[in-house]
């Protein structure tokens, strides 16, 4: 595949994306004042690089447009862009002098290229057979575009950057620091057509298409932290769910007063038909599990860690997991001691239980299975049921 085939897929695969984060982030950006400014910026840079994409332009000019027209829309709206992005920027400064001078000079700026654009200054530019060739490199034109674009990108580079180290929001972190990075695509970007217009080769032209393309890419992604920061973290609920299920079913079957809810028939029910948002199902499992814990320590019978611990180390469980898989076999005795009816004695603390870590548990419920009938049940029933 050449330059050019990888740059136009890399350019279409970008605005697909651009799209898709646009609209999936629409609705509760623009419910939010702090990321309605980003999701207007990133709409207006979308539609400049989707009238960038030599597939789109030919559509248009397929369906009446003249080429000219799409390069000078294309052209005014990248100028917006770029107008938007110093907007946004000198919103967090709070600064009324740097917004005046901005809310000035963007019509300004739009306004000249629309006035040299139609009055046909740069003729020989735009006229040219491919949308990106270079005009003229004297033209006021071109300067007027290709300044307002670093001088964009450039205050989005150190605002964004300067504003990540400050916040403790994970999502704004990582959604500035990836404005950032497109901001730093579009800067390369800009100087490599600078360059262009000035002489350079026009070979270089496919590799600016590219840089273009995945700049597009970054932008979507500084929009689609938030949705991805959902999902991490639904996933990990699920998770927890999924390995915590059997041990926490078993459990709460002993010690049903520390669950809010009875556990369904399978496993799969419970993750694919969640009676909560699955977020909070984990930690209320969580929750549950650890308060069965601590009403079984009662029935945890002296010496039975060490010996679940010899018997786990006997059945080939690799090191890091013997603690796991002890806790595990105690558990699995107390509980059968306490639906068998023994008597319960002074709590006996199981290591890693008290303050134990969701990574603890995690391991304990994957050592369950194996674990859970291991150790054997010394009946040590209460005096009623005693014959």
């Amino acid at each position: 595949m050449s330059t050019s085939e990888l740059a136009t897929q890399v350019g279409l695969g970008s605005v697909f994306t651009l799209w898709f984060a646009l609209i999936w982030r629409a609705r509760p950006a623009l419910r939010q004042p702090h990321q309605r400014g980003l999701w207007l910026t990133v709409l207006a840079a979308t539609i400049a690089i989707t009238l960038f994409q030599p597939v789109i332009v030919e559509w248009l000019t397929n369906a009446g447009l003249e080429l000219r027209t799409v390069a000078l829309a294309r052209n005014v709206i990248g100028v917006l862009s770029a107008g938007l992005v110093l907007l946004f920027m000198v919103d967090s400064t709070r600064t009324r002098h740097l917004r005046l001078c901005v809310m000035v000079g963007l019509p300004a700026s739009m306004g000249s290229l629309l006035i040299l654009g139609l009055l046909r200054v740069d003729q020989s530019g735009e006229g040219t057979a491919s949308v990106q060739g270079p005009a003229d490199a004297a033209s006021a034109y071109w300067l007027i575009l290709i300044v307002a674009h670093l001088v964009g990108d450039a205050v989005a580079l150190v605002v964004c950057w300067l504003y990540s180290l400050r916040t403790g929001d994970r999502d704004l972190v990582w959604s500035l620091r990836l404005f950032a990075m497109g901001s730093v695509l579009a800067v390369v970007f800009w100087c490599g057509y600078l360059w262009h217009l000035y002489g350079g080769s026009p070979g270089m032209l496919p590799y600016l298409s590219l840089i273009m393309g995945v700049h597009g890419f970054i932008r979507a992604a500084s929009l689609l932290v938030p949705t991805a920061t959902a999902l991490v973290r639904s996933w990990t609920a699920l998770r927890t769910t999924w390995l915590l299920w059997p041990l926490w079913r078993d459990l709460v079957k002993a010690v049903p007063q520390v669950a809010l809810a009875r556990p369904q028939r399978t496993r799969l029910q419970e993750v694919l038909r969640p009676r909560s948002p699955l977020a909070l199902q984990a930690h209320r499992q969580t929750i549950e599990t650890y308060d069965a814990f601590l009403d079984l320590q009662r029935y945890v019978q002296p010496g039975a860690y060490e010996e679940a611990h010899r018997h786990a180390r006997r059945a080939g469980v690799r090191a890091d997991r013997l603690a796991a898989a002890a806790v595990a076999g105690v558990l699995g005795q107390a509980r059968r001691a306490k639906l068998v009816g023994a008597s319960p004695s002074a709590p006996c603390p199981l290591p890693g239980v008290v303050h134990g870590s969701p990574a603890t548990l995690l391991g304990i419920a994957r050592m369950w299975p194996s674990m859970a009938d291991a150790l054997p049940c010394h009946d040590r029933l209460s005096p009623a049921q005693q014959p």
